[in-house]
């Protein structure tokens, strides 16, 4: 399996040409998995005003998506606007045939496709899952030959040729930095200037706090002064930049500002024209709203998009809250941190889904359970929260999804004072999960014969019961011990105890703390390990199953399963680990194989994991699980693991909680895993992360169409090549302007684009 199988030598010999380090994990290969999102049935059934408010909905989180390319990488912008000439003067077939004329490989100008695809799919040409450089899996000079020979240069020979200058080398350049998203010397990243480090990005925190800012809009540059001083802009997303407001909430936030020596300045206008666009549709979904919330709400997104307040943002984010059971559900903003180095920095996302009914009623059956199975979970009343607020918790079929990649199930808003005090939603995507997370069972690695065809049949199952859990009890859960601007605590200071230490609780998170800002580079990760191991831990329990329609011999079988995955994953997850800088790429995957320490950990023959020697003579692993172990070893282990992790993260506990969630996460050679050279196998067998083809909406008088494309790198490229009919050379133009006038941040001899301004 793993790379042979997916690209063969040909893989081999164009990573080579791409250069010495163009090693598989860097290149997408040619029988990359594919599939399209299914939702024709879940659209056919709305009515035509709510198809109209899906469609501008749609048509907002589309623009918005964009200003993902401007936050992952400096040349991302030039890629897309050039990938988007090329295919919009000739279709995926007609350039196929130009391609081959000019010397390619079908293998070749496939391996061309794929990678226009993932840079479609990812927004950018680095892997939203993994933070890892992709290359064209072909000769630099081949490509350019296309290119400069397509149809687009013939129309356009000056821009198109001044793309490529500015891209082409760093679309190929696998230099050491380059490889990787990161800050400093580890890696690339357009959230912060080329020369900003982790210092500089904790400073900026330390300064957002002060002056209660969040950073979840925001990007840091830095500067010299005149007075050879380090100078800082902060700089957050919005249509206005330096206009007059007709309210003071952000204008009396926009100044210099002196902190710790250095000079701040606060400054607005990211991608101004950009978030014009999705402020337009907003405008116009607003006609087509179900009722006031929803209005309220996008009335407040569109202020909070106009003026870039964040807290413009949060009360809109109420009235969602506060929209149970939507028809057609939605939300849009800066919203995961994953991606940035530090971890408080928000990627665009905007996400349009209709209800799926069924499903929707067991999680409505899992939600009315909710306050009961909390008190399952092992740790004392006083770290849950004081009361728990019942949220919406829907299945959706996904219409549109925008960002850098499609999750599996969501939790949201992220902020966490609307999570205490007015609660949250949950969705589990449905028809992501049908595509994304089906297997074959020759691509499936490291189990036991006898476990494959188990897995196969209940890994779907079982899976909606973990996402289930993880969303609503997992991130759901817990409580932050919070001392006020007054003073005023929300706990008792004198009764309440630690149970890890028997003593008074003596640390709390303070005003303008937040459990990102506090916990920075770990928190997304410890936070996903927090609420995976609470899906473990509940899905123990009979309820739980029942709920989902299992019973006897099959809920066991869930059980198992459930708990086989995540093991698994966690020996895949090292893939996403970099040695060289001993550092971790992936959230999700980082709290995988963190849990998988812990069950390795509780010892008594849990869990196993053995490397051997594969059918075709190559390194290969074996993951055991003994399923009779996992109640009397394994629960308990889980238990005292939890317990940890919510005393730390409830009492901002930073020193104890990076000391244990970082001793876990830790990747050594140390016998008897040697999880080092396990890396190397489970880089030798991976399979690539699937690409999704998503369809558009378009407005044909009164009524909306849905467009649907094939399951393949063409129907991808294809959909972005139909997404911005009326104004996608306009938005490449907005897209390379932006990119320009900030490309002297990330420029030094090595690894400026040639032709940047």
């Amino acid at each position: 399996m793993g790379e042979p199988e997916a690209g063969s030598e040909f893989a081999m010999r164009a990573a080579a040409a791409a250069g010495p380090m163009a090693d598989a994990q860097y290149i997408l290969p040619n029988d990359i998995g594919v599939f399209s999102l299914d939702c024709r049935e879940a659209f056919r059934l709305l009515s035509p005003t709510e198809r109209l408010y899906a469609h501008h909905l749609s048509r907002a989180a589309w623009y918005g998506g964009l200003a993902v390319l401007l936050q992952t990488s400096p040349e991302a912008p030039y890629i897309y606007a050039l990938l988007s000439r090329l295919f919009r003067a000739q279709d995926p077939d007609e350039l196929r045939q130009h391609a081959l004329a000019e010397g390619l490989t079908e293998e070749e100008y496939q391996a061309f496709l794929v990678y226009a695809a993932g840079v479609y799919s990812n927004m950018g040409n680095y892997k939203s899952f993994g933070d890892t450089k992709f290359v064209p899996n072909l000769p630099k000079e081949k490509l350019e030959r296309v290119i400069l020979g397509s149809k687009a240069a013939q129309q356009h020979p000056e821009e198109v040729r001044s793309l490529w200058q500015t891209c082409g080398e760093l679309m190929f350049s696998l230099e050491p930095r380059l490889r990787h998203l990161g800050l400093g010397k580890e890696g690339i990243t357009t959230y912060f200037s080329g020369d900003c480090t982790m210092e500089d990005a904790k400073l900026a925190q330390d300064f957002l706090d002060s002056q209660n800012l969040s950073a979840y809009n925001t990007r840091l540059f830095k500067g010299v002064s005149q007075d050879g001083r380090a100078c800082y802009e902060v700089r957050l997303a919005s249509v206005l930049s330096t206009e007059p407001a007709l309210h003071s909430e952000m204008t009396s936030k926009l100044k210099s500002y002196e902190f710790r020596g250095n000079h701040f300045q606060v400054t607005r206008g990211d991608y101004a024209p950009i978030l014009q666009k999705v402020v337009e549709h907003l405008e116009k979904s607003k006609a087509y709203a179900a009722n006031s919330r929803q209005e309220q709400m996008l009335a407040h997104y569109i202020e909070s998009f106009t003026q870039g307040s964040i807290e413009a943002h949060k009360r809109g984010s109420r009235f969602w809250i506060q929209d149970k059971g939507p028809i057609v559900e939605s939300y849009i903003g800066f919203i995961e941190s994953y991606r940035d180095p530090f971890g408080s920095r928000g990627e665009f996302e905007g996400f349009v889904a209709m209800v799926n009914k069924a499903m929707s009623a067991k999680f409505e059956c899992l939600v009315a359970s909710a306050e009961q199975l909390l008190k399952e979970l092992p740790w004392p009343p006083a770290f849950e929260k004081d009361k728990f607020l019942t949220p919406d918790f829907t299945s959706l079929d996904v219409l549109t999804f925008s960002g850098s990649g499609i999750p599996a199930g969501i939790n949201i808003p992220n902020y966490d004072d609307l999570r205490q005090t007015d609660g949250f939603k949950n969705v589990s995507l449905g028809n992501v999960l049908a595509v994304a997370y089906a297997t074959q069972r020759e691509k499936l690695t490291f189990l036991e014969e006898e476990d494959k065809d188990l897995y196969i049949r209940w890994k779907g199952p079982s899976f909606d019961v973990q996402v289930g859990l993880h969303e609503l009890l997992g991130h759901g859960s817990g409580k932050l011990f919070v001392q006020d601007e007054k003073g005023a605590f929300n706990f008792d200071q004198e009764a309440v105890i630690n149970p890890e230490t028997g003593e008074q609780i003596q640390s709390w998170y303070r005003s303008g703390e937040t459990w990102d800002s506090k916990f920075s580079t770990i928190a997304s990760s410890y936070e996903e390990c927090r609420a995976e191991s609470v899906g473990l831990y509940l899905c123990l329990n009979p309820q739980v199953l029942e709920i989902f329609g299992f019973e006897g011999a099959d809920a066991e079988d869930v059980i198992y399963v459930n708990w086989l995955n995540m093991v698994r994953a966690g020996l895949l997850a090292l893939e996403f680990y970099t040695p060289e800088a001993s550092s971790w790429r992936q959230a999700h995957m980082q709290a995988r194989f963190v849990i998988l320490r812990v069950l390795l950990e509780a010892g008594e023959g849990l869990v196993t994991v053995t490397p051997t020697t594969g059918a075709d003579g190559r390194p290969d692993a074996r993951v055991r699980l003994d399923r009779n172990k996992i109640r009397p070893v394994g629960k308990p282990a889980l238990e005292r693991f939890l317990r940890k992790l919510q005393v730390l993260k409830s009492t901002g506990d930073v020193a104890g909680g990076r000391a244990l969630y970082e001793g876990y996460a830790a990747v050594t050679d140390a016998p008897p895993e040697c999880f080092l050279t396990l890396r190397d196998t489970v880089l030798l067998r991976k399979e690539s992360r699937k690409l999704i083809v998503q369809p558009n909406t378009r407005l044909e008088g009164s009524e909306v169409q849905l467009l649907e494309y094939e399951a393949s790198a063409a129907g991808l490229i294809r959909s972005f090549s139909e997404r911005f009919p009326e104004d996608g050379p306009e938005l490449e133009e907005v897209l390379t302007q932006l990119a320009t006038a900030d490309a002297r941040f990330w420029k030094s001899p090595s690894e400026a684009p040639s032709g940047q301004a």
